[in-house]
């Protein structure tokens, strides 16, 4: 098959037996919480915890042609949110008051855009834990989760940044 299926997010085709549609197909979940596609009569299966397989079909997996077309929502985003959602795309997790220094934006609109784009499930909060950071953004290349909220782009957000950059004016909406 020539054309790589588009599966929905936490769905990724395995290498070793390269499952195509139309085949029978097997799901084991990795330790990262990710299905592994594969091909029922993949030989590593064969040497798989059987508690961690599910059984799948493509219609579960794949995404439809309407998931590519942004919902009515997607026209009340501004230049401003797609910055936004273009600084996690290229940054990942991170939070406001660094947003509002790499975007040269006030505090306040970087909160206000932060809560928007999450209550459209653009972002999603990320939970309290240890984030590894870019060299030049602490002195650490590893802190602790402290007293912010931090954000990083769910796989809506990644489709309506997708759509924003692939319009043929690059006017957005």
């Amino acid at each position: 098959m020539t054309d790589t299926p588009r599966l929905k997010e936490d769905y990724i085709l395995s290498k070793c037996c390269t499952p195509g549609i139309g085949d029978d197909i097997t799901g084991y979940y990795s330790y990262n919480n990710i299905l592994k596609v594969h091909r029922c009569d993949c030989p590593n299966l064969n040497k798989a915890e059987p508690e961690r397989l599910v059984k799948l079909s493509w219609d579960d997996i794949l995404l439809s042609e309407t998931d590519d077309t942004p919902d009515d929502d997607y026209t009340t985003l501004d230049i401003t949110d797609f910055r936004i959602l273009e600084h996690h795309a290229r940054y990942g997790v991170d939070y406001s008051h660094v947003v509002a220094r790499k975007l040269n934006l006030s505090k306040e609109t970087a909160f206000e855009r932060h809560n928007k784009l999450r209550s459209m499930g653009l972002l999603t909060r990320v939970e309290p834990r240890i984030i590894q950071y870019r060299k030049g953004i602490v002195d650490n290349k590893w802190i602790k989760h402290r007293n912010h909220t931090y954000y990083d782009l769910t796989e809506k957000g990644r489709r309506y940044l997708q759509f924003y950059q692939s319009d043929s004016n690059n006017k957005g909406p």
